[in-house]
């Protein structure tokens, strides 16, 4: 199926020449058939001889129901652009055209109706020199009167040929525009839309963009057939499990969960703005129109924040349009769904700055590269990486983390830099912790750097945290020569370890026994008891040498020490399973 939107002025004929082709009547209003002006979105069909099958939008030409007209144009492809020969071009068909072109849309045909009433080539050649500047420069003109019938053949070639050159959409992911929501009785809510990308199947559990709510397509209907499925672009009317009509409008979209972003705050490129814009217009992409409230960045470029949260991709299309004056601005094109705060003075300027280079196709590489860090699930909810594709080559791959490679070195630099100068200012402890280094390099994710750190071989990571290899607590002069001391009088006295005061006196304070501990020269037994790293393997030598089972005092006596020392050691010697208590008062050592 192919999905072509009508557009033109108010009563040059395009519901009629809608309704030769297809035999349907697009104006579903009776109020619309009574004043013969299409007031809303019309939908009709037709089968061409070889099985194609279009589905046209018919949208009203009235400058005071633009709002309809931009949701019926907004998610279609292409364009059957009507010219009435008697009146010629007019001044909605100039708005409808600066939509067309602002939202890139390059294929359509031009129907020039009512030749019978006025001289058609005339009006097609000027048409043309008003299409001559736009994205539908060039295409297809014929001229036809749907009274007489003359040019409907060469009309239904024409859109054949254009309906050839139409593409499936590149994206899997699904979005279907809304624009029009009902109740049927005993079924439920129905919803009808452009399916614009990826598809849709009964049973597929969908998105609300809006809200977040979690819907499950119980039917679909395309052209008023039950169907199983569908691939877009295509028409369809969706019957829905889990939501009252109350809570899904036009301008919502059901998405696939997790492929598309919630973006609230968008950086754009302005095509063909006026110098002065208003402050808050109204964004219309797809079948939605936001209130949104603008902040300029640069000549070209600005930041839009939106009421209300739309799926959008990078390089997607849209407009801006005056609430107050009912036209349209400028266009829009979405340079980045998840921009950085501007907090600081001159930051909107130096952000234009930063985004003017931008063309707006979606590209993983420049993207890695412009965020320098970024997870796989926000450029694929961004449009610009499907899940499973390789990435780019750029990046440096850390589990879900896509890191640009000159910032990967960098963070390399920095991180042996911030290591060495942790360890100057505190010799004691040389090992950098974990979060330490995280917050000085600003990783995002703790994830990172490990796998850092193992990149660079004079570093490690451990559990003293990240420090070079040869790394060891320095001590002053003063407290290295009190160690000596220690070390070597425990060697001669494995358990007489010295009493408080003589460590104050020497200079061993909690600090430096806790780093000589730390790094393997003493053993801490128990508060202000440090004995020689030895110390429990002499013990069970010489306690292995007393009848068998000992009491407390008897390995007191064996070990030559007091009561402070013996009875923690031994207390350490049943945790670490070196002896086995046989009751209250006797151990015996494990054989």
């Amino acid at each position: 199926m192919h999905v072509v939107a009508t557009a033109g002025h108010v009563d040059h004929g395009k519901s009629t020449l809608v309704r030769a082709l297809t035999g349907m009547e697009p104006d579903r209003w009776a109020e619309e058939r009574r004043r013969g002006m299409t007031i809303d979105l019309g939908y009709a069909w037709m089968r061409l001889d070889d099985g194609t099958q279009i589905a046209f939008v018919d949208v009203p030409g009235h400058e005071r129901f633009i709002t309809n007209m931009l949701a019926g144009v907004g998610p279609v492809p292409a364009v059957l652009l009507v010219v009435a020969a008697d009146e010629g071009w007019c001044r909605q068909t100039a708005e409808h055209l600066a939509a067309l072109d602002a939202l890139g849309v390059h294929h359509g045909v031009l129907a020039v109706t009512r030749s019978d009433l006025g001289d058609a080539d005339l009006a097609i050649e000027e048409a043309r020199d008003y299409l001559a500047q736009s994205s539908l420069a060039g295409i297809e003109a014929v001229a036809v009167s749907p009274v007489t019938g003359c040019g409907l053949d060469e009309l239904r070639a024409a859109l054949h040929r254009m309906t050839g050159q139409l593409h499936q959409p590149d994206s899997s992911a699904t979005r279907l525009w809304v624009d029009r929501v009902f109740t049927i009785q005993g079924a439920g809510t129905v919803v009808t839309g452009t399916l614009a990308s990826g598809r849709i199947a009964v049973d597929d559990e969908l998105t609300v963009s809006s809200t977040g709510d979690t819907v499950r397509v119980r039917s679909l209907e395309s052209l008023k057939t039950p169907i199983g499925s569908a691939s877009a672009v295509a028409r369809v009317a969706v019957n829905l499990r889990g939501v009252k009509r109350s809570k899904i409008r036009r301008g919502d979209a059901l998405i696939t969960a997790g492929l598309w972003p919630d973006v609230r705050s968008m950086d754009v490129r302005l095509v063909n703005a006026p110098t002065r814009l208003p402050v808050q217009p109204i964004l219309h992409v797809g079948s939605a129109a936001i209130p949104t409230r603008l902040r300029s960045l640069g000549p070209d470029a600005a930041r839009l924040n939106v009421a209300t949260p739309l799926p959008l991709h990078v390089g997607e299309r849209a407009l801006l349009r005056d609430p107050g004056r009912q036209h349209i601005v400028a266009g829009v094109v979405v340079l980045d769904t998840d921009p950085p705060k501007l907090t600081r003075r001159g930051a909107g300027t130096r952000r234009g700055a930063d985004i003017a280079a931008l063309s707006g196709a979606p590209d993983a590489s420049s993207e890695v590269g412009r965020r320098r860090a970024v997870r796989v699930d926000q450029l694929v909810a961004a449009g610009v990486l499907r899940r499973g594709d390789p990435p780019p080559a750029n990046a440096v791959v850390v589990g879900e983390w896509l890191i640009d490679s000159a910032q990967w070195a960098q963070w390399q630099r920095e991180l042996q830099a911030a290591v060495d100068g942790w360890a100057d200012a505190r010799p004691l402890t040389p090992g950098m912790p974990r979060t330490a280094a995280v917050q000085r390099l600003a990783l995002p994710d703790q994830a990172v750097l490990e796998p850092l750190v193992r990149q660079l071989p004079d570093l490690v990571i451990d559990g003293d945290g990240v420090h070079r290899r040869d790394a060891a607590a320095a001590f002053p002069p003063k407290i290295e020569a009190a160690l000596h001391d220690l070390t070597r009088r425990l060697t001669e006295q494995p358990f007489a370890a010295a009493e408080g005061p003589d460590l104050d006196a020497a200079g061993l304070t909690d600090r430096y026994l806790a780093a000589a501990t730390k790094a393997g020269r003493l053993l801490h037994i128990a508060t202000g008891v440090y004995l020689l790293p030895t110390a429990p393997d002499e013990a069970v030598r010489r306690l292995a040498s007393l009848p068998q089972p000992f009491t407390l005092s008897q390995a007191r006596q064996a070990l030559d020490t007091t009561r402070r020392v013996a009875v923690p050691l031994l207390e350490l010697l049943d945790r670490r399973r070196a002896t086995v208590r046989v009751d209250s008062q006797q151990r015996t050592i494990r054989p």
